[in-house]
């Protein structure tokens, strides 16, 4: 059996018929630094054409465009970022963002980072960490790009986040994830279900330290662009079982999260996770967790 044989046959246990996607290009307004409406009329006034994402406040996407979304001097200027739909739905999940902690645990390029600090109003602090030294670069420039002035960056390995000596009210985890092939061509020749099982094991432990530097009132949500059930329901799974936490609900786009993984039954508050096939959008998965009472 083939690679993408083998990954689709997975698909289809899971209740999806695999067809190939391919995710369509998404902005996100930055409403602290322009209003919405301003924003629109200019790049309409570009030859650029919108569409409404009916399951996000300020996403749009972007159905002709004379010019390129990311040459133009509003987005030079942080009125708005490129961000795929579904990437656009984990800082969302968050209540009360305003003048809390925050930690961004795997942070770079930046894009959710700005996102957070646009729904905060530059108001409290964002703790943004990356381990790679390369990619931090991006994320300094996304942050000036955007103005954001709330936000510390550090170089750290996200299973290291107690040596900052921090508890966070808010802990987004985009944890580094093995992907899917609606947005790489060639994911089904280059990924193995040991990869996927590898990655696994990583989002574990960066799931388990950021459960340390969680308040006991404070919201965590995890997300990956991975289809697979290693990453998504089953670490959810045994993060309600070994860490205290449990799903709670959530209002977004998606499917409920499965609870019957290949005969395997989990937790059945996983339902209240989302899974985003890819048709759409370029396929997600995304949990929002609080500490057990």
């Amino acid at each position: 059996m083939t690679s993408r044989g083998f990954f689709a046959q997975r698909y289809a246990l899971m209740g999806w018929k695999y067809a190939d996607a391919k995710p369509r290009q998404a902005i996100r307004v930055n409403t602290a630094n322009a209003k919405e409406l301003e924003v629109l009329k200019r790049l309409e006034a570009r030859g650029i054409e919108l569409e409404k994402i009916p399951f996000l406040e300020n996403g749009y996407w972007v159905r002709k465009a004379k010019v390129s979304v990311g040459a133009t001097t509003e987005y030079l200027l942080g009125l708005y970022s490129i961000q795929e739909a579904a990437a656009q739905i984990p800082v969302t999940l968050f209540t009360d963002l305003k003048d809390k902690l925050v930690l961004d645990a795997c942070a770079a390029p930046g894009g959710k980072t700005v996102q957070l600090a646009d729904l905060m109003r530059n108001t409290g602090m964002i703790v943004a960490l990356d381990i790679e030294k390369g990619r931090l670069a991006a994320l300094a420039n996304q942050l000036e790009r955007c103005r954001v002035q709330n936000t510390v960056v550090y170089q750290l390995d996200a299973r290291r986040a107690s040596k900052l000596s921090l508890r966070f009210d808010r802990v987004l985890l985009d944890v580094p994830c093995s992907g899917n092939f609606a947005t790489d061509r060639e994911w089904f020749h280059r990924r193995t279900l040991e990869d996927v099982e590898r990655n696994a094991e990583l989002q574990r432990e960066i799931l388990a330290e950021a459960v340390r530097v969680l308040k006991d009132d404070g919201e965590l949500v995890y997300s990956t662009c991975s289809l697979e059930p290693e990453e998504d329901e089953l670490n959810i799974d045994w993060a309600a079982k070994t860490l205290e936490v449990e799903p709670v609900k959530i209002d977004c786009f998606g499917g409920i999260g499965l609870t019957d993984v290949f005969g395997k039954k989990l937790n059945c508050l996983v339902a209240n996770c989302r899974r985003i096939w890819p048709e759409q959008t370029q396929g997600f998965f995304v949990c929002k967790l609080r500490k057990r009472v």
